[in-house]
């Protein structure tokens, strides 16, 4: 089994035990520094990690003050030729590698790239704090995004009248905001808000999660989708219908159970020759994000954080001891 079935077979178990997550596990251990770690890191990958990337090294580097970690957050598009040039220790991507991007890797190393789960994130559809509006189908969101409507609408909505906005509202016309293709956000919010369809070319496309959020925070009439983690109180996150029609909001525990019907796992891949052992300093910074204080950071993130069950999975998957 590779490793990507591997995470997709204990997918349902992750989302499963992270239910009502959003106090971190107690179980996770504290994290102890060990002698022997220094050295120099590079992450380069998703803007929608860049805040938890920075949070984890701050946090590591307390222990390790002496270990230098740079960070690159450009769109989860850039982790694979990251890792594959070897520019690049950490490869954070909010979406899992496409079988294409593994094959170029396994091409130039001869295995697969291994990834660690590191939190769990639900995609916050955002809209102007003065907005009404409360609640969206997928199919509404589709027919807002895209230019196919794949999830059956029978027209595109353009006003917010459409979606059940009453008064001054009614006629307003909706502006759009997104990430650009080189996103993991852009090719997830694709696949599943949007039905595999196409954006339309309306959608105005934005370098990074804070900056969707500023967007729609300076216009009346803007709708966005980033990491939930980005929001502010200039906007407000709207909530979804899950599949029982019902409307659910982005919470830790809707979205582990699959009422909130956008929400993902967060990776970093990282080049792990499957016969040799780490090297302490990517040992120890793997051990940090699953100890107790790397998931008080997801926390802090505006993530949800895993259960001790699924770091103790990805800790055996990198060769790691576990810790109890």
């Amino acid at each position: 089994m590779t490793r990507l079935s591997l995470l997709a077979s204990s997918a349902a178990l992750a989302l499963a035990t992270a239910a009502g997550a959003q106090s971190v596990d107690p179980n996770l251990p504290e994290y102890q520094p060990v002698s022997g770690v220094s050295g120099n890191l590079v992450s380069i990958g998703s803007d929608t990690l860049n805040n938890l990337m920075t949070l984890w090294s701050e946090g590591f580097r307390t222990f390790y003050p002496n270990v230098a970690i740079q960070i690159q957050g450009a769109g989860s598009g850039t982790a694979p030729p990251a890792l594959v040039e070897g520019t690049a220790q950490f490869g954070p991507m909010s979406r899992p590698m496409r079988g294409t991007e593994i094959e170029e890797f396994e091409a130039r190393y001869g295995y697969e790239p291994t990834p660690i789960r590191g939190a769990i994130d639900a995609l916050g559809v955002f809209v102007h704090r003065d907005n009404p509006l409360e609640c969206l189908s997928l199919q509404e969101v589709d027919a807002i995004f895209s230019s196919t409507r794949s999830g059956g609408a029978d027209a595109a909505i353009t006003t917010w009248g459409q979606v059940g906005v009453e008064g001054e509202w009614a006629d307003r016309p909706i502006a759009m905001y997104g990430r650009n293709s080189a996103s993991g956000t852009y090719g997830y919010f694709r696949e599943v808000a949007l039905f595999g369809g196409d954006y339309s070319p309306e959608v105005r496309e934005q370098p990074g999660s804070s900056t969707v959020i500023q967007g729609v925070a300076a216009d009346v009439n803007g709708i966005g989708y980033s990491g939930i983690g980005y929001g502010t109180a200039d906007v407000k996150a709207i909530n979804l219908r899950g599949p029982d029609g019902e409307c659910y909001a982005p919470t830790a525990e809707d979205a582990s159970t699959g009422n909130y019907p956008i929400a993902r796992f967060l990776y970093v891949y990282m080049n792990k020759d499957p016969n040799a052992d780490l090297e302490p300093l990517r040992a120890e910074f793997i051990r940090y994000v699953y100890s107790r204080q790397g998931q008080e950071d997801v926390v802090r993130a505006g993530f949800f954080p895993l259960v001790k069950a699924i770091a103790d999975q990805d800790l055996a998957t990198f060769g790691v001891p576990v810790t109890n």
